[in-house]
C-alpha cells in the first residue's frame, strides 16, 4: 500500500443514489457493516474505506448515510471530509437530500470535489433529452458552490463504466487539497465517530484527526459528550488498517486505548492532550462566525434555540447574535453559541445549525446554517462595541490582532503559547511568535518566565492603577500605619497571580509611587507626620528598640514598656516600619533599624571573607542566643541577603 495521505474523500447525496456501491467498486470495501444495513439495503451509519490514488498515495474514504432520518450520522462523519464526491443517480437526478448534503458540505468548509453521475448504464434507455435535463439540473444545483465548474463523471458501479475517469478526477481534487492540509502543528484534537471493543486489544476509537498528531505511548484525555477519562495511554495507532508511528492531521485514525471501556468513549467526545483541560477540552460557550442559508423562510432572531452539530456531537444551543439583532437569510453574522452541556470543541472547527424542517423553503431540509468557531470558552458577550470589535479581530486573518484580543481577554491569569493556541486559531510556533511580537511592541509583558505566561499591557496598567488606589484607600483609613501587608494588598487588587502582582509593584516602585519590601507595601514618602501623643509614643517605641540593640523585648512586653494598648502598639510598630526605623523579624520580635543595619553589614563582610556561615558561627559572631540568632538568620534569608544551603548560609548573587 502507498503512503497514507492527509486527505479524506467523502461521499454525499440522496438515499439510494449508489454511494455505497460506488465506494465498493472503487475500493473493494463494503462499508455497510451492520446487519440491518444489509437487510434494508441502505446506509444507516457512516462507513469507512481507503482509496489508492496512483502516483499520489492512499486517501481515507467516508461513506455517509443518505436518508434524511440519518442526517445526524451523516454530519458526524462529514466534518472530516476534505474532498467530496457528490453522487447523483442518472435515472432520478438531484433530489432533496442531494441539496441538503451539498449545503452541509459547504457549511463544513469543504472546498474541493467532483460530481459522480451514478448508474450511468441506465442512461441509454432513458434518452438523450433525459441526460441533458439531468446535467442541466446538476449545474443549476451547484451554481455558486465549491462544485460549480467541477467535473461531472458518468459512472456505473455495476459495469465499471467511468470508474478510471472518476479516480483521476478525485486525484486532481486531492492534489489541490494537499497544498493546504489540516494543521499538524496545532494541538491534538480527534473527534470520535465510533468506538468498539476488539478482542485481544480492548477499546478502539476512530475519527478524522482534525489537528495535531497521535502516536503509541501518548497520553490523552477524553472530553465532551460526558466523557471523563483522564491520562489514558494510547497503545497503538492505525491509518487505513495499518500500524503507523504517528497519525497526522487530516488522516482517518484508529487508536487503541488502554484500560478504557467502550462506554467511556462515546461518539461526540474527542481526544485531546492529557493535562490540558484548562485550555483544550469541553466548552459551553463558543465565539463563532455564522451564516443563515439563503432559503431560510425567515430571519434568525437573537437567542434562537437550535441544534448545533460540533465535531461529532449534536447538542441543543442558544444562538446569541452580537453584531446585530437578527440574521437575514443568506447573510453572515458574529455571535456566540451557548451550548446546553460541555462539548468538545476547538478554534477553527466548523459547525452546523439545524432547526425545524419548516424553517426552510425546502420542505425536507432542517439544516438552516452553520459557520466556524473563532475561540473556545470566551467570556459571555453582549451587543456592544468592544465585543463586536473583539469578534471582528478573531474572525480576521491578522494573527497578531487575534493574539492581542485573546490576551487582553485573558485578564490577570494571562496566556502562555499553549493556552493561546487552544483558544484561538494558532499553531504552537505561531502562538509563540505572536506573543513575542506583542511583547516587543509593548503590548504584552512576560511576567512568568518559567510558565511562559504573558499579560496584556493594558491589564498590567489597570492592575497598577488598582494597586495604587487600594493602597491610597488603606492609608487614608490608617493614619498611624499607612503600610499594608503585600498579600492583603494583592487580594484587595483582585488576587492577580503573585508574579504579576510583583511585576506591578516593581513598576510602581520604579516610578516612585510606593515603597515595598518582602512583607509590606507603603505609600510613597514616609509615614504621615504625627503630632501629640501619637508622635511621642512612636518616638518612645523607636528609642526603646534601638536601645535594645540585637536583644529587644518580646512583642507582648512592648505595650507595658511604652504605656499603650496592644492594638495601638502594633499600629505604632507598623508605622515605624513604614518610616524605615524598625523591622519585623518574627511574630515575637521587632528590631530597631540601626542595629539591624549594622548587623547586616557585619554579616555580609564575614561571609565575603569566609565564604559561608552556619548557625553556630552566627551566634559566635553576634554573641546572641538561639532565641535571637535563628529568627535573624531566617529574616536575612527572606530579605534575599543570604541563601541557605544545607546547614550553611551564603550570600545571594548580587550581594558579593
Amino acid at each position: 500500500m502507498s503512503a497514507p495521505l492527509r486527505v479524506v474523500v467523502g461521499t454525499a447525496g440522496h438515499v439510494d443514489h449508489g454511494k455505497t456501491a460506488l465506494v465498493k467498486a472503487l475500493t473493494g470495501i463494503d462499508t455497510d457493516r451492520l446487519p440491518e444495513e444489509k437487510r434494508r439495503g441502505i446506509t444507516l451509519e457512516a462507513g469507512y474505506a481507503h482509496l489508492e490514488l496512483p502516483g499520489i498515495g492512499v486517501a481515507g474514504v467516508v461513506d455517509v448515510p443518505g436518508h434524511e432520518r440519518f442526517l445526524r450520522a451523516m454530519v458526524a462523519a462529514a466534518g472530516g471530509i476534505d474532498v467530496a464526491v457528490l453522487c447523483v443517480a442518472s435515472d432520478e437526478g438531484p433530489m432533496p437530500q442531494t441539496a441538503e448534503h451539498l449545503d452541509v458540505l459547504r457549511l463544513l468548509g469543504v472546498q474541493a470535489g467532483v460530481i459522480a453521475l451514478t448508474k450511468s448504464d441506465l442512461l441509454p434507455g432513458l434518452g438523450a433529452e433525459h441526460r441533458e435535463l439531468v446535467l442541466l439540473e446538476m449545474q443549476e444545483l451547484v451554481m455558486g458552490t465549491f462544485l460549480e465548474g467541477a467535473r461531472i463523471v458518468e459512472c456505473s458501479a455495476r459495469t465499471g463504466q467511468g470508474l478510471p475517469e472518476l479516480v483521476a478526477a478525485i486525484a486532481e481534487a486531492v492534489k489541490a487539497k494537499q497544498e493546504a492540509p489540516r494543521p499538524e502543528q496545532g494541538p491534538l484534537f480527534l473527534p470520535l465517530d465510533r468506538s468498539f471493543a476488539l478482542k485481544g486489544f480492548g477499546t478502539v476509537v476512530t475519527g478524522t484527526l482534525f489537528s495535531g498528531a497521535l502516536g503509541a505511548g501518548d497520553e490523552v484525555d477524553l472530553v465532551g459528550a460526558g466523557a471523563k477519562a483522564r491520562g489514558v495511554r494510547v497503545r497503538g495507532v492505525q491509518v487505513h488498517g495499518a500500524p503507523v508511528e504517528r497519525a497526522r492531521a487530516g488522516q482517518r485514525t484508529a487508536a487503541n486505548l488502554a484500560a478504557l471501556e467502550v462506554r467511556d468513549a462515546p461518539r461526540g467526545a474527542a481526544l485531546v492532550p492529557a493535562g490540558t483541560l484548562e485550555s483544550i477540552g469541553a466548552a459551553q460557550v463558543l465565539d463563532v462566525e455564522l451564516e443563515l442559508l439563503p432559503w431560510a423562510v425567515r430571519a434568525l432572531r437573537n437567542r434562537a434555540r437550535l441544534l448545533a452539530h460540533v465535531g461529532t456531537a449534536q447538542v441543543p444551543a442558544v444562538v446569541a447574535l452580537i453584531d446585530r439583532g437578527e440574521l437575514a437569510p443568506g447573510e453572515r453574522a458574529l455571535g456566540q453559541l451557548h451550548l446546553s452541556h460541555p462539548t468538545a470543541a476547538i478554534a477553527g472547527l466548523r459547525f452546523l445549525l439545524r432547526g425545524d424542517p419548516g424553517a426552510v423553503q425546502r420542505s425536507h431540509a432542517s439544516t438552516i446554517g452553520g459557520g466556524r468557531i473563532l475561540s473556545v470558552s470566551p467570556k459571555r458577550r453582549r451587543r456592544r462595541e468592544p465585543d463586536v470589535l473583539a469578534l471582528q479581530a478573531l474572525a480576521g486573518e491578522d494573527a497578531l490582532a487575534q493574539a492581542d484580543r485573546l490576551l487582553l481577554e485573558s485578564g490577570y491569569p494571562g496566556a502562555s503559547p499553549p493556552r493561546l493556541l487552544a483558544r484561538g486559531q494558532f499553531t504552537q510556533k505561531s502562538a509563540e511568535r505572536a506573543l513575542e511580537r506583542l511583547a516587543q511592541g509593548g503590548r504584552a509583558v512576560l511576567f512568568d518566565r518559567e510558565a511562559r505566561l504573558y499579560a496584556h499591557a493594558e491589564v498590567l496598567q489597570a492592575l497598577e492603577e488598582k494597586i495604587a488606589a487600594r493602597l491610597e484607600e488603606h492609608a487614608a483609613q490608617n493614619e498611624i500605619d499607612p503600610s499594608i501587608a503585600r498579600e492583603e494588598l494583592r487580594q484587595r487588587a483582585g488576587s492577580p497571580p503573585p508574579k504579576l502582582f510583583a511585576r506591578a509593584l516593581a513598576a510602581l516602585a520604579e516610578k516612585g509611587e510606593l515603597r515595598a519590601d518582602s512583607e509590606r507595601v507603603r505609600p510613597k514618602g514616609t509615614a504621615a507626620p504625627l503630632s501629640g501623643p501619637s508622635a511621642d509614643a512612636q518616638e518612645k517605641l523607636a528609642q526603646l528598640l534601638e536601645g535594645a540593640g540585637l536583644e529587644p523585648p518580646r512583642a507582648d512586653e512592648l505595650p507595658g514598656l511604652v504605656g499603650q494598648t496592644p492594638q495601638r502598639t502594633q499600629a505604632l510598630l507598623k508605622a515605624l516600619v513604614s518610616a524605615g526605623r524598625a523591622a519585623r523579624i518574627s511574630e515575637e520580635l521587632w528590631f530597631g533599624a540601626v542595629p539591624l543595619s549594622h548587623l547586616r553589614t557585619k554579616l555580609s563582610a564575614h561571609i565575603k571573607e569566609h565564604g559561608s556561615i552556619d548557625a553556630q558561627g552566627f551566634k559566635e559572631l553576634t554573641g546572641l542566643t538561639r532565641k535571637f540568632a535563628i529568627p535573624l538568620l531566617e529574616y536575612f534569608d527572606r530579605e534575599k541577603l543570604t541563601l541557605r544551603i544545607g546547614d550553611k548560609r551564603v550570600l545571594r548573587k548580587g550581594e558579593h
